[in-house]
């Protein structure tokens, strides 16, 4: 079961995301439901650790096993889903991950794979490319140049 629930307010969702990173690129991935750039990683399930989460979830959505190297964020974030105008409070821990025992840089800048019923499209997106691109997390957009060395918390109201 993922850690997630509705409420007359919006939804709480308890969630993991992955930073891969190559060559000052970021793996950053949409689906035919999002029309904005988001990192591969989902919601947790109870009785389950984040660091199993985030791996489950590149396994599912890549196709990889990959390594964590280490927790970057304990990010809280409070927002509105652009698409469907949800209200959310999210709690999200983000790890920089290593794939380089994978096969995924040889897939080229843009693939797609399937995952379930979803189409997704992967993307190398440049550093710099981020502050213009239509992508999620915000906070990102900045913080990508300047990886903390220890787990960093972080709260985040988006309009």
């Amino acid at each position: 079961m993922d850690l997630t629930f509705q409420t007359p307010e919006g939804r709480f969702n308890y969630r993991v995301c992955a930073i891969i990173i190559h060559d000052n690129h970021i793996l950053a991935m949409h689906d035919e439901c999002s029309p904005y750039y988001y990192l591969p990683g989902g919601r947790v399930q109870l009785q389950e650790t984040a660091e199993k989460a985030v791996l489950r979830e590149i396994k599912e959505e890549l196709g990889i096993d990959a390594e964590i190297i280490r927790p970057l964020w304990f990010h809280q974030g409070f927002f509105t889903e652009d698409v469907s105008s949800e209200r959310f409070h999210e709690v999200c821990l983000y790890f920089l991950v290593d794939i380089s025992g994978s096969d995924v840089l040889s897939r080229g800048n843009k693939f797609v794979l399937n995952e379930r019923n979803h189409r997704h499209t992967f993307e190398w997106l440049e550093f710099h490319r981020l502050k213009e691109a239509y992508f999620y997390p915000v906070f990102l957009k900045e913080r990508i140049f300047h990886l903390p060395d220890t787990l960093t918390l972080m709260t985040e109201y988006e309009s």
